[in-house]
């Protein structure tokens, strides 16, 4: 298993000190984020340097003994801004510039994996052509990052276009190339059963992992309901390659602001680890 750690567990440091503490976690690699208003580096000051930037950040992940393990994009304070599929044509222009820049850094970060947001129901129109939309943009945006050897995905989520499993399948059945970074918890808050979300690991590259439980869509490893062992089985059976990313956030948003994230992460971090050596035994039961 290779565990990640992501820049946006820790918002309130400076981001050189959030790589320190992924160090110190013994993680390999490190999700960096790039989202509008809230992401430790800041859009506009990446996009108007990107050959400073990508230099500043392999730096860093280098002085601290990681490597990037994905660029989570999001061009938009919220789901619509911006969105991939949005009706207007001027928009989807700007989201496109936004999609280029971001894996121009990626690819000067020696990079190989971007996730973006599938994109929203837009009011006034029907949820299909929101949908066949979406799939429009997101095929040419595959293709262009495979040209490059780069891997993309989308994060299947509450409030976007793939807010379920079945929803998130199609999607992907119907854009080849697509890959999923699967967040069990945007399922497990509606009170979808792993076994119903299970079959995404096949389609999934990249994966966060974080308690949840119907309700809460961040919780406490004690509240938490997401069978990870079952989950680390899922992966085996699929064969899966990609990062494991402990993905604690801190942010208003669906009070995500409620827990305590650094003993959250190491509890999870050490039940990862203990599951995946077949130890689970030697931990300590939460």
């Amino acid at each position: 298993m290779k565990l990640a750690a992501c820049d946006y567990t820790f918002p309130k440091l400076p981001w050189e000190q959030t790589l320190r503490i992924a160090r110190d976690l013994g993680v390999e690699a490190m999700d960096v984020a790039l989202f509008a208003g809230r992401s430790h580096l800041d859009i506009q000051e990446v996009f108007s340097d990107l050959p400073h930037a990508a230099h500043r950040v392999l730096e860093a992940l280098r002085g601290n003994g990681l490597r990037i393990a994905d660029v989570f994009g999001q061009p938009g304070t919220v789901f619509e801004e911006n969105a991939v599929n949005h009706p207007e044509a001027s928009v989807r222009a700007a989201a496109a510039e936004f999609f280029y820049r971001l894996l121009e850094f990626a690819l000067r970060c020696n990079g190989s994996h971007i996730s973006l947001l599938p994109g929203v129901h837009f009011a006034g129109e029907s949820e299909a052509d929101s949908f066949q939309r979406s799939v429009e943009e997101l095929a040419w945006r595959v293709e262009a990052a495979a040209k490059v050897g780069v891997t993309l995905s989308v994060e299947p989520h509450i409030g976007s276009i793939a807010p379920t499993p079945q929803a998130a399948a199609r999607l992907l059945d119907m854009t080849p190339g697509l890959t999923a970074t699967l967040d069990y918890t945007h399922f497990t808050y509606q009170g979808i059963p792993d076994s119903e979300i299970e079959p995404l690991m096949a389609r999934a590259s990249h994966f966060h992992a974080r308690g949840a439980c119907k309700g809460k869509l961040q919780a406490s490893m004690k509240e938490n309901t997401i069978d990870f062992d079952g989950v680390l089985r899922a992966m085996q059976r699929a064969n899966y390659n990609g990062f494991v990313v402990l993905e604690y956030c801190w942010v208003d948003w669906m009070d995500l602001n409620r827990v305590d994230n650094l003993s959250e992460t190491v509890i999870l971090r050490d039940l990862l680890r203990g599951l995946d050596t077949g130890s689970l035994a030697s931990i300590q039961k939460v």
